[in-house]
C-alpha cells in the first residue's frame, strides 16, 4: 500500500509539472483596434528586465536618476532598476517598520510622487500613507506619516494612490495587506474605502461601496478618477466625475471584465496624456482608449500582471507581475 501510494504520488507530480503553464514572463502584442497602431507596434517585444521577487508591485518611473522605482511587498523592500546595474535594493523596511514580527503582504505597494517630487508611499503593514523624510537619491527609511486612519479607525492596507496637481493624494485601501485579509481581527472599517487626504491632513472617505478598489487613477484634466476593483466576481473599473468638495458624482462602469478569464484581475493602471488607459488585468495589460473601448492587450504568459509605469517621454511601459519586472517599447 505505502508503495503503490508513493508511485502515485510520483506520477502526480509528474503529471503537474508537465501540464502547468510555465512562469516565463513571456508576452505578445494582441491588436483588438487598428487604433492601438498609434501607440504600439505589433512587433513590439515584452522583455524581462528584473526577476526573483515575490510579488512585485507600485512601480514608478524617476526620470532625474533614470531609475524605476518598485515594491516587493512580502519582502518589505522597495528596489530600483536602471539600465546600467539591473535591479539593486532600494529601501529596505518600505512598508512595515514594527519590530513585532508578522508575515503576509506587509511591505510598501503603490509608489507615487508628490509634486514637489517627494516619495509617497502605501505602507501595508503599517496601514498608511506616507512620504519618505528623505531625498530620492540617498534613500532612507524615514517617514512622515501624511494619515493612517479615518475617524479613529485605522485604515485597512492603503494599496494604491495618485497624487493630483494641488498635492491631494487619492487612495485605495482594500484588505490585502491585513494578515488574514478581510477577516483579519485587527480590521477596523466594515467596508474597503477609497480616500482623499489634504496638504492639512484632512481625510475625506470617497466612496465605501467598492468590494476590493485597488488600482487608482485621474484622467488628464483630472475631472474624472477611475478605480479598479480586484473581485474575482466584479472584475470591473469604474469612473467617476469629480463634483463640488470633490464628491465623486456619476458613478459607473468603465469597463467589466468579469466574463474575461486568464491569470489576474484589475489591479493597478496608468492613463497617459491622450487619456488611453493601460491597466493591468485579466490576461495581462488591457489597453483601453479614453472612451473606455478596448482596442488591445499586452498579454503576459504564465503570471498575473500587478501595475504599470511610463517612462517620462511615455514611450515605454514598465509592468509588475508576479516575479518579474518586464518592459515594453512603445511609439
Amino acid at each position: 500500500m505505502k508503495k503503490f501510494t508513493l508511485v502515485f504520488s510520483i506520477a502526480a507530480f509528474i503529471l503537474a509539472a508537465c501540464t502547468e503553464k510555465p512562469k516565463d514572463g513571456s508576452g505578445e502584442i494582441e491588436f483588438i483596434d487598428n487604433e492601438l497602431s498609434n501607440l504600439i507596434t505589433k512587433d513590439a517585444k515584452v522583455e524581462i528586465i528584473a526577476e526573483g521577487f515575490d510579488w512585485s508591485e507600485g512601480p514608478l518611473w524617476i526620470e532625474q536618476q533614470q531609475m524605476l522605482l518598485f515594491s516587493d511587498v512580502p519582502k518589505n523592500i522597495i528596489y530600483k532598476w536602471t539600465e546600467a546595474k539591473g535591479k539593486q535594493e532600494y529601501l529596505t523596511h518600505s512598508g512595515y517598520t514594527a519590530s513585532e514580527q508578522r508575515g503576509g503582504e506587509m511591505g510598501s505597494n503603490g509608489l507615487t510622487l508628490s509634486p514637489e517630487g517627494k516619495l509617497i508611499i502605501c505602507q501595508h503593514g503599517d496601514r498608511r500613507i506616507s512620504m519618505m523624510d528623505a531625498p530620492l537619491d540617498a534613500p532612507k527609511p524615514n517617514f512622515i506619516v501624511l494619515a493612517s486612519d479615518y475617524r479613529d479607525k485605522k485604515f485597512n492596507s492603503p494599496n494604491d494612490a495618485i497624487a493630483r496637481s494641488n498635492g491631494d493624494i487619492f487612495f485605495t485601501d482594500p484588505p490585502y495587506g491585513l494578515e488574514q485579509g478581510p477577516t483579519d481581527p485587527k480590521k477596523e472599517t466594515p467596508y474597503q474605502g477609497v480616500y482623499k487626504v489634504d496638504k492639512f491632513g484632512r481625510v475625506t472617505l470617497l466612496v465605501d461601496s467598492i468590494s476590493r478598489p485597488n488600482g487608482i487613477a485621474f484622467t488628464p484634466d483630472e475631472k474624472t478618477l477611475i478605480i479598479a476593483n480586484s473581485d474575482e466576481i466584479k472584475k470591473t473599473w469604474y469612473a467617476y466625475d469629480l463634483g463640488p468638495k470633490d464628491s465623486l458624482m456619476h458613478g459607473r462602469i468603465f469597463f467589466d471584465a468579469s466574463k474575461e478569464k486568464g491569470l489576474g484581475l484589475p489591479d493597478g493602471f496608468k492613463i497617459d496624456k491622450q487619456g488611453n488607459v493601460f491597466a493591468t488585468g485579466p490576461g495581462g495589460v488591457w489597453i483601453f482608449n479614453k472612451a473606455g473601448k478596448p482596442i488591445g492587450k499586452i498579454k503576459v504568459n504564465g503570471v498575473p500582471t500587478s501595475n504599470c509605469a511610463f517612462s517620462a517621454d511615455e514611450k515605454t511601459l514598465f509592468i509588475t507581475a508576479d516575479m518579474y519586472v518586464l518592459r515594453v517599447k512603445l511609439r
